[in-house]
C-alpha cells in the first residue's frame, strides 16, 4: 500500500507518519508542500493521502483536486485545524474524509479504515461545531477505538 502524507508541520508529520507504520505497517512518503504532493502522487500513484490543507504553495483542497484527476483511484484524507462549514464542505467535495488535527490522535486510524472501504468519514467534533448543516457522523464514530 502507497501512503502519502503532506503536512508541514514537522511535529504533527511525525504523529501521522509513526500512526501509519505501527497500525499499518507500510512507509509512507512524506511532502511538505501542496506541489510536491501532486507532484509524488503522479509517481506513486497512492492509495491513500493523508492531507492538509495549509500547505504552502498549493493548499491541500487544490492538491487534491489535482491528485484526483492523476490518480482518481486515491483516497484522500483531510487531518487540518480548519473546522469553518465552506472549508469542510469544499474539501469533503474534493475528498473522502475530514478530521481535525486536535482529533487525530484518537480519530486518524479510525478515518483512515473507514476512508479506505470506500465510506466518508467526517469526525464527530467537525458535525457538533456544524449544526444544521448536511453533514453527518460516520457509522465509524458509533463503534469504540
Amino acid at each position: 500500500m502507497q501512503v502519502l502524507i503532506a503536512e508541514d508541520f514537522a511535529r504533527f508529520r511525525e504523529l501521522i507518519v509513526n500512526t501509519v507504520e505501527t497500525n499499518l505497517h507500510v512507509k509512507p512518503v512524506c511532502v511538505s508542500d501542496g506541489f510536491e504532493a501532486v507532484e509524488k502522487a503522479i509517481q506513486l500513484q497512492p492509495e491513500l493521502v493523508l492531507l492538509d490543507i495549509g500547505l504552502p504553495g498549493l493548499n491541500g483542497i487544490d492538491a487534491a483536486r489535482e491528485i484526483l484527476k492523476i490518480s482518481p483511484h486515491s483516497k484522500i484524507l483531510f487531518v487540518s485545524m480548519l473546522g469553518s462549514p465552506a472549508v469542510v464542505e469544499e474539501a469533503l467535495r474534493n475528498g473522502h474524509g475530514y478530521i481535525l488535527k486536535t482529533d487525530a490522535a484518537l480519530e486518524l486510524m479510525k478515518a483512515i479504515n473507514i476512508v479506505m472501504q470506500g465510506e466518508r468519514f467526517v469526525s464527530r467534533t467537525i458535525v457538533a461545531r456544524l449544526p444544521g448543516s448536511s453533514l453527518t457522523p460516520s457509522l465509524a464514530d458509533e463503534t469504540p477505538l
